[in-house]
């Protein structure tokens, strides 16, 4: 039997002051709102991917302070039409809307928007949000901090 290809991930879910988080809407498997990020490439560890994913799809530089691994998620789906078994690491990155550049941003891939979101809209949404657990996520990050251990989302 074969076995599903697995895809190693990075990404970040960035927050600004006012505690929204930056969600970019990509135009994959039907459009799907999600966090900045994608595979790593060969080599590479989870916080440089992450950085140069920063870089790729919104301009910024290389530098980006990063928290520690603050999520993981495995999960079966489709990208570029095959599927794959993704396994994330998410970091945290608190940034300001004006610290984005898409003007900058070498490879936007399959986006179509940029949107700041403040908390009380993620839980509201009728639209796909991936993670699906990234609501939940955001208000135990935003009241209780940063968790000891990963947290393990859907």
């Amino acid at each position: 039997m074969p076995t599903t290809p697995l895809r190693a991930a990075a990404r970040v879910i960035i927050l600004d002051d006012e505690q929204r988080v930056l969600l970019l809407r990509y135009a994959e498997n039907g459009g799907f709102w999600a966090t900045p990020g994608g595979a790593l490439e060969a080599g590479e560890d989870p916080s440089s991917a992450a950085r140069r994913e920063l870089h790729e799809e919104l301009g910024l530089s290389a530098n980006v302070e990063l928290s520690t691994p603050l999520a993981k998620r495995s999960r079966e789906h489709h990208v570029g039409g095959r599927l794959v078994r993704q396994v994330e690491q998410y970091f945290l990155a608190r940034l300001a809307p004006a610290d984005i550049n898409p003007a900058r941003a070498p490879q936007t891939d399959n986006i179509r928007s940029r949107r700041w979101w403040p908390l009380y809209e993620v839980h509201a949404t009728s639209e796909t949000i991936y993670p699906v657990g990234l609501p939940d996520l955001l208000t135990r990050l935003v009241t209780n901090g940063m968790p000891d251990q990963p947290v393990v989302l859907e």
